[in-house]
């Protein structure tokens, strides 16, 4: 009885010499945290605060007031090194150190630290959708950038910039039908004009390959659909007027875009020629009074080919 009552007292005293051991060790990793946070080593401190709380949580009683301590730091720990992501511009990363500061701040009732978290995650998130949408559409990745601009939306309904470049990458992936109606979203954000000259610019590189290719028809229905979205682009009403001029029976059509070509860009390289263009159209409807005017615009407008027309229709 005697020998179990000694082994039973050696026992108690090594469970508290290691109980005491494990208390030491716990608060040298906060006290490590704590001087790695000194020195502006956030992460490093990060992992020795939450080393010390898992440690203490060990502990029972004994690691109660360490605990309590490990928890007081580690969202705010999280906080700080997401806001230094952020200037990084590293957005993404930011955002999940930021999201586990709202956890853990909530879940330890570090109320202040919840709050300001809760309230710069959003920011983080349409920072982080924002950039990964520009760099797709910069790298042509147009579904990737449509489904960005969207989810930038999602977070901010009336984020202006994402409405319009919604509006581009809708157009430039071929969702023409999907874009007009995005250009309803930017209207309401107040980039409606921006929003329809990035899809008019669209429209008018489509019509432009369209013509390269001799898609006559394509070129034209391109050409008219981006005039409705930018009436005073000249380069539309060219690419519509050589297109139509391809085409049979679209000589009406050609001459009406070649003229308003002409009244957009009077002085322009082209113009001469575009007016002697008019004039050999109209000639061809025998329509000369209208060729001669055009002839003779093409000879003001220094296109010397126009002389011997007007000459031989002045007779």
């Amino acid at each position: 009885m005697k020998k179990f009552i000694i082994a039973l007292a050696a026992a108690l005293m090594t469970a508290g010499f290691v109980s005491a051991q494990d208390l030491a060790t716990a608060t040298e990793a906060y006290n490590n945290g704590a001087a790695q946070l000194g020195e502006g080593n956030k992460v490093e401190a990060l992992a020795s605060f939450q080393e010390a709380l898992t440690m203490a949580q060990s502990l029972g009683e004994e690691g109660e007031e360490l605990v309590a301590n490990c928890k007081k730091v580690i969202p705010g720990l999280y906080l700080s090194i997401g806001k230094q992501l952020n200037n990084e511009k590293k957005f993404g990363e930011a955002a999940a150190q930021v999201a586990e500061a709202v956890k853990l701040a909530t879940e330890y009732g570090e109320e202040e630290t919840a709050a300001e978290a809760g309230e710069l995650l959003p920011k983080l998130q349409l920072s982080d959708a924002l950039f990964n949408a520009e760099a797709n559409l910069k790298a042509k990745d147009f579904a990737a950038a449509t489904e960005g601009y969207k989810k930038v939306l999602e977070i901010d309904p009336s984020h202006g910039v994402a409405a319009m470049r919604l509006v581009q990458s809708l157009a430039s992936s071929g969702n023409l039908d999907e874009a007009k109606e995005a250009l309803a979203v930017a209207e309401a954000n107040g980039k409606g004009a921006d929003a329809a000259k990035a899809l008019s610019q669209v429209l008018v590189g489509k019509a432009n390959g369209a013509l390269k290719a001799k898609k006559y028809a394509d070129a034209v229905s391109f050409a008219e659909e981006a005039a409705k979205y930018a009436a005073d682009n000249a380069t539309v009403y060219l690419i519509a007027g050589q297109a139509a001029s391809k085409l049979p029976n679209k000589t009406n059509v050609a001459i009406s875009n070649f003229e308003k070509y002409l009244e957009l860009s009077p002085s322009a390289k082209n113009a001469g020629q575009i007016a002697y263009t008019v004039g050999a159209l109209y000639q061809g409807q025998k329509n000369n009074a209208k060729a001669l005017t055009f002839y003779k615009k093409a000879q003001e407008l220094g296109y010397a080919q126009a002389a011997e027309m007007i000459k031989a229709l002045s007779k």
